[in-house]
């Protein structure tokens, strides 16, 4: 089998990229390098690009005849950038997207995978979210999320092409093997500014201390990125299985998390137990965009990818560390 991903040299599509080679299936890549990084598709079939640019795609396709599925991972991720530049965000993550799809059914691919997002929930009381839990996305992001997955989920009842959205929670950790991890500069999420704190010797910022969680810092279920990527393989396995290309359902919605909500207060003294030494921690308020949070509530994985996530928060934690410490002797981080 190959599999187009889209985004592939960023920090999930490249770690899905491995997984998908240490699988048996071969990955072809397609990335603008706009925070994708050229190093992490050495040894993979690559074209920098546009999902946009049609005649790229095209040429993808030809060249790659066997292709069997897209993954696409390309996408603009950064919350508060987001609110401060939502023209960008839905060019990039909408319209873009829109003429991606349009490409690869041209070329006659019927499988897609999206990467999608549990930020578009509306979380209950108990900020635990399934499948069938509303949506109420509060950024920019999260609603260019919500809006593709409703335009996904209006082309695949045409037929021409079948949809799964994998909507993750809070990626962690690296590939175990260290070959891909994060890669930007100064990572916006927890983990990363808890790192980026340690090696500074500044404190790390708790932003939102009043939300109505146990402690009063935001919730979300950490899962490790090696476990995301394992459910794509899955994914790709099993598609036919759930949505059979002979009838029935077009398009189908997964939860990708642990079922495990921890706090930013629970994160931070996990990170110290890791790392053998607590954090100065400070509090601010909310950040543009940020919410209370929320975490996995769901058996759909399980039953449909025959998927459940392995790796514990520490492993995450501790991969993660692992990999910012080798990360600048396998990217250059100065350009």
């Amino acid at each position: 089998m190959k599999v187009l991903i889209a985004g592939g040299a960023g920090f999930i599509g490249s770690t899905v990229a491995s997984a998908c080679l240490d699988s048996g299936i071969e990955p072809v890549i397609l990335d603008n390098l706009v925070t994708g990084r050229k190093e992490f598709t050495e040894g993979r079939a690559f074209y920098e690009g546009d999902i946009a640019d049609g005649p790229l795609v095209d040429r993808i396709f030809a060249e790659h005849p066997g292709i069997e599925a897209v993954i696409d991972c390309a996408a603009l991720i950064v919350v508060p950038e987001s609110v401060a530049q939502p023209l960008r965000y839905y060019t990039e993550n909408v319209a873009k997207g829109i003429d991606f799809v349009g490409h690869v059914i041209r070329n006659g691919c019927r499988r897609f995978v999206f990467s999608s997002s549990a930020s578009i929930y509306d979380a209950g009381e108990d900020f635990a979210v399934d499948e069938e839990a509303p949506l109420a996305p509060l950024s920019p992001y999260a609603r260019t999320k919500a809006l593709f997955e409703t335009a996904l989920e209006d082309i695949s009842s045409t037929g021409d092409i079948r949809v799964v959205s994998l909507r993750y929670f809070n990626p962690i950790g690296a590939d175990p093997e260290l070959r891909t991890g994060l890669q930007v500069r100064r990572p916006s999420h927890a983990l990363g500014k808890m790192i980026e704190a340690l090696d500074s010797g500044e404190p790390f910022t708790i932003t939102g201390v009043d939300w109505p969680t146990r402690d009063g810092s935001g919730i979300r279920d950490y899962v490790h990125v090696w476990d995301l990527a394992q459910a794509h393989v899955q994914a790709l396995r099993r598609f036919d299985l759930f949505l059979p290309a002979d009838g029935g359902p077009t398009y189908q919605v997964i939860n990708l998390g642990t079922g495990t909500g921890t706090t930013v207060r629970e994160l931070l003294d996990a990170f110290a137990s890791v790392n053998g030494a607590p954090l100065t921690a400070v509090e601010a308020g909310p950040r543009p965009g940020d919410n209370a949070g929320a975490f996995c509530r769901s058996g759909r994985a399980g039953e449909l990818l025959d998927w459940r996530p392995k790796h514990s928060l520490e492993e995450g934690i501790r991969d993660t560390l692992a990999w910012f410490a080798k990360r600048e002797s396998v990217i250059d981080l100065s350009d």
